[in-house]
């Protein structure tokens, strides 16, 4: 009896993990194509849950569906980020430190299916401000992307710091909305893509190092 009773568990276990899977995935392309005014009415009968509350029973409120969408995909994330850093050791090239910082994402949603949807997902919440300090959380959390932003300090000692604040804001907004319009344009044109997920990444790379090394010329 108490093996039945345990398989039954695991049984209710595996499709509630399953079912939270499912939203995950349809909430990310929702928030993705449609923006973050996506009802959890909407998300559930997309996901095919004939429980309209099936999204609040699972996740809570929508933060809490943001956070989990965005954990997600950190862990991966954040490992490519470290291998890189580790690889770059004590280069004393700006940019190995700027692909450090601007290819973990692109060479983890090339690991995936296409379409993706996380690129723009990020798009999206970054223009809330209310969910907008869950990517900062995500970020502060990073002991590599501390390493990266310490190395570029380093390696670019005249940028006075508020300049320097500045040039780091620039970076991520660019990175943003670089990463949202390219994975738009690669599920848009699957049959011909105007560059692929590495090659924009160098794209990139070669345009930030023009922003971090440009003169600082605002005298403070």
């Amino acid at each position: 009896m108490a093996a039945k009773t345990d398989t039954r568990e695991r049984l209710k276990q595996d499709r509630a993990a399953a079912t939270r899977e499912l939203i995950l995935v349809t909430a990310e392309r929702l928030f993705a194509e449609e923006g973050l005014s996506v009802s959890n009415r909407q998300i559930s009968a997309a996901a095919g849950q004939g429980n309209n509350s099936s999204v609040g029973y699972h996740f809570g409120g929508q933060v809490e569906l943001v956070r989990a969408i965005t954990h997600r995909h950190r862990r991966p994330v954040e490992r490519i980020r470290a291998r890189l850093v580790a690889d770059a050791a004590d280069d004393q090239d700006v940019r190995v430190w700027l692909s450090c910082l601007a290819r973990p994402l692109p060479e983890y949603l090339e690991s995936l299916p296409a379409p993706t949807y996380f690129a723009r997902f990020g798009a999206q919440v970054a223009t809330y401000p209310a969910y907008r300090r869950i990517l900062r959380e995500d970020a502060m959390s990073s002991p590599s992307l501390h390493a990266i932003l310490e190395r570029l300090d380093l390696l670019l000692p005249d940028l006075p710091v508020p300049v320097r604040n500045q040039r780091r804001s620039m970076t991520r907004q660019l990175m943003i909305s670089t990463w949202a319009e390219h994975e738009h344009w690669l599920a848009t044109h699957p049959r011909d893509p105007h560059m692929n997920w590495p090659q924009a990444a160098t794209g990139l790379v070669d345009a930030l190092i023009g922003l971090w090394q440009a003169p600082a010329t605002i005298r403070l």
